[in-house]
């Protein structure tokens, strides 16, 4: 059966027909026209290195509607960048790469850093912020969208459904997150939206009540997706965590400074699959612990600038909440894994619930013990204030880098 089914506050734009990908790219670019689109892609050097991204950029190479797509490079040496200089050579659209280690955007780095401007923790945050950035810099995008380089299941049709909510100008969305099934090889994947954000939001309402903020956050068939899309006057006012909380982040800026008709969620691909991070339950600044952590301070940290009052009383009685509505939740994906010939190990399940219990706490306690903690980046807007060239040097600096190093 077709899913038309609108749940939640927000639109839900479904995939209803099979729409030719052709037919879409032929759309939008007529409306590229009017509206420039700029893509921006957070990599790792080692992702060049990688199966995923080698196809991403085949794939690009074939779009015709884009105007810009715009390279954060993290963790790269001059070597390493020149290569990947080379690499994204196939890409017909103009092409830019930031080299955030480079000595160029690390001089930026520390002018920002003096004026306690600049991200603190390094990660896919502060790539995407300076990215953002170079975005502003530049003046020409109308529409701009984000989307992972460690995509396995890429194609075409993902991009084209990303962009269209916000390029189409009979539409009114400032911002398209995007969502589909974590089915691959055989398995039901998603741990951390499955087993950590869905039942703690259902736990932060039966504890702290009402709240439209979490109503908002349950109407996102997947909050945790890495792909959005947005109008280019989005990105002047928003604020964002460095970590692992960035998603959630987002979301929640876009509810504090837009009406929920200007949000939607679009369904972007029958199955996806990317890389997977490790448990590391051993470790908790590795893999899914670390982001466990960071996602639930995230969530913590919106609900306190609503009113909400935490205490270390109020976070056993979340932690406990959570703990018995994750169980039962592992009973419900068991039953669909099961009733479509799914894969699901209960045991892994478990493991996993009771670690993201205990980060709750962590979590939780993190926020009790830093009152004064920054939670986010400034906002660009902020920077120009403080530094009026600051969108200049950034563009130069790229410029310059990639003249020097092509």
């Amino acid at each position: 059966m077709v899913d038309f089914y609108q749940n939640g506050i927000i639109t839900t734009l479904h995939n209803l027909h099979q729409r030719p990908v052709e037919d879409m790219e032929k759309a939008l670019k007529k409306f590229s026209r009017k509206r420039p689109m700029t893509l921006i892609l957070p990599s790792l050097y080692s992702e060049l290195e990688g199966e995923a991204l080698p196809n991403i950029v085949n794939h690009l190479s074939k779009v015709d509607y884009l105007s810009e797509i715009v390279i954060g490079l993290d963790r790269a040496d001059e070597k390493q960048y020149r290569h990947a200089l080379q690499f994204f050579k196939p890409l017909n659209q103009n092409f830019k790469l930031l080299w955030n280690d480079g000595p160029r955007l690390r001089k930026i780095d520390k002018k920002l850093r003096k004026e306690e401007l600049a991200p603190m923790n390094p990660g896919k945050g502060r790539n995407v912020w300076y990215c953002m950035g170079y975005v502003l810099s530049t003046g020409t995008a109308s529409s701009v969208a984000l989307h992972d380089c460690d995509i396995l299941t890429y194609d075409r049709g993902l991009l084209a459904r990303l962009f269209y909510p916000v390029a189409d100008p009979s539409f009114n969305y400032e911002f398209c997150k995007g969502y589909y099934a974590r089915i691959a090889d055989g398995a039901i994947h998603g741990r951390v939206t499955r087993l950590l954000v869905t039942p703690l939001i259902r736990a932060l309402k039966k504890t702290l009540g009402h709240n439209e903020y979490l109503d908002y956050i349950d109407s996102f068939r997947y909050p945790l997706a890495g792909e959005f899309s947005m109008r280019a006057d989005v990105i002047n006012d928003l604020r964002i965590p460095s970590d692992w909380g960035l998603e959630i982040g987002v979301l929640s800026e876009l509810n504090r400074n837009y009406a929920n008709n200007r949000i939607c969620q679009a369904d972007l691909a029958e199955s996806y699959d990317h890389k997977h991070q490790l448990l590391s339950a051993d470790d908790a600044e590795k893999g899914l612990s670390k982001m466990t952590v960071d996602i639930s301070k995230a969530i913590f940290r919106k609900l306190a600038t609503n009113g909400c009052v935490f205490t270390k009383e109020t976070f056993r009685s979340i932690k406990a909440c959570y703990y018995r509505i994750a169980l039962d939740f592992v009973e419900t994906y068991s039953n669909d894994a099961k009733m479509n010939g799914l894969d699901l190990d209960i045991h892994a399940e478990e493991l996993a619930i009771e670690l993201f219990a205990k980060n709750i706490m962590v979590a939780g306690k993190a926020f009790l013990d830093k009152p004064m903690e920054k939670p986010f980046i400034p906002s660009w807007n902020r920077v120009m204030s403080a530094i009026p060239d600051v969108l200049e040097q950034l563009n130069d600096a790229v410029e310059q880098d990639m003249k020097e190093y092509m």
